[in-house]
């Protein structure tokens, strides 16, 4: 196997990584910034248009690790691989299960309220979904931290 087609599916994996954690990263600091309802609705929107590069990267990520594994088998007998493929699994429950549904909750409130004033139900279900994404931002760090350091 040539080391020149495993740095280049490494090297996909990583720009995998940056593509979908960086947007990732940015989605809680975008929220915290409405500060009315047409804000709120407005950065909802943003999320439907950048939730792409997470899905994306996020796929990348899966099959370009595989795609490693698969060049070097040695790899499905290290705790630090295993470990990343179960956190991953994890994370994904949280990105693709819950997240979507607490977002739609956001929206389906805006929808239904009058006025600029954000809701006080609004704010809840946005403190929720901080929480989730909070979870999401541990997994993804210890991700990075299983990955870069290798520690068994």
């Amino acid at each position: 196997m040539s080391m020149v087609v495993y740095d280049a599916v490494l090297f996909l994996h990583i720009l995998a990584a940056v593509m979908g954690l960086g947007v990732a990263f940015g989605f809680p600091i975008l929220a915290r910034t409405a500060r009315t309802a047409e804000q709120a609705r407005y950065t909802l929107l943003l999320f439907k248009k950048l939730e792409i590069m997470p899905k994306i990267g996020s796929i990348t990520l899966l099959l370009s690790g595989i795609l490693l594994a698969i060049l070097e088998p040695w790899l499905w007998k290290e705790g630090w691989f295993i470990t990343s493929i179960v956190l991953y699994l994890i994370a994904q429950v949280l990105v693709i299960g819950l997240l979507p549904k607490g977002l739609k909750r956001q929206a389906d409130i805006l929808d239904s309220h009058h006025g600029e004033e954000l809701p006080a139900e609004y704010r809840a279900a946005s403190k929720q979904n901080a929480k989730v994404e909070g979870m999401t931002h541990v997994l993804a760090f210890l991700l990075i931290l299983l990955m870069v350091f290798k520690p068994f």
